[in-house]
């Protein structure tokens, strides 16, 4: 091909080039599809902004939304099961383990996935602090090859550039991923004993991209409710 006119050319990294032929493989391998929810997380966004100074006294990090989020998905992964499998011939994979990878940009530009293995089994405390190691170690290069293998499920936080919904690509092999976004005020209407109100709330937007070969519309819409429904039903008076 002929270049002309103002260019820079930049060569593809040897990283740059896997996550692209992953990501081609992976849109040639399955049709993909993504159902979206609206999520109200007032309760929880009041409950991070109220313990965030004692968690970190207590547990010495820094709690963050991610692994509120974590524990809400590890909670509909264990529900809705065949969204933790993969597809192996005409066979489907369900995985046993629910482990999370979580999708983390690098200083280079480039895309890691970090792995938090049996997050089905960890608290919030113990969510966060593998959450908190595996961002850092992910930032400064120094993960191991073990802990950006083995996930079952991905997420992946666009909101953490300000956008308010994705449409992320399937992590092969696994059959699903969701995608975070932004939480943003917004005007939304109450149901209260009095009738409706209008009140500022705390709002998001949740997305799931899936694998229509073996999970339909049910499954996928279902499971991706059911994380909502965690997130919204959250225990503003829980302890930490």
């Amino acid at each position: 091909m002929s270049v002309s006119g103002a260019v820079e050319i930049v060569e593809l990294d040897r990283m740059r080039k896997l996550i692209a032929d992953h990501m081609v493989m992976s849109k040639h391998t399955s049709p993909h599809v993504t159902s979206f929810v609206e999520v109200d997380v007032t309760n929880l966004v009041n409950w991070r902004n109220r313990i965030k100074d004692q968690f970190k006294k207590q547990y010495g990090e820094n709690i963050t939304f991610t692994p509120i989020f974590l524990e809400a998905v590890a909670r509909a992964v264990r529900d809705y099961p065949m969204i933790n499998s993969s597809v192996d011939g005409n066979r489907i994979l369900v995985k046993k383990d629910v482990n999370i990878g979580m999708a983390a940009a690098l200083p280079s530009g480039n895309l890691i996935v970090p792995v938090i293995k049996n997050a089905d089994y960890l608290n919030l405390a113990g969510l966060t602090k593998v959450v908190n190691d595996l961002a850092n170690r992910a930032r400064q290069n120094q993960l191991k090859p073990e802990e950006i293998q083995g996930g079952t499920f991905t997420i992946t936080n666009v909101g953490t550039f300000g956008n308010v919904m994705g449409t992320p690509i399937i992590n092969q092999p696994q059959v699903a991923i969701m995608a975070i976004g932004a939480i943003r005020k917004k005007p939304a209407v109450l149901e209260t004993e009095y009738g409706d109100v209008i009140a500022v709330r705390q709002m998001m937007f949740l997305s799931l991209s899936y694998d229509h070969r073996i999970v339909d519309g049910m499954l996928g819409g279902s499971f991706l409710r059911r994380v909502a429904d965690y997130l919204e039903a959250f225990d503003p008076e829980r302890s930490i």
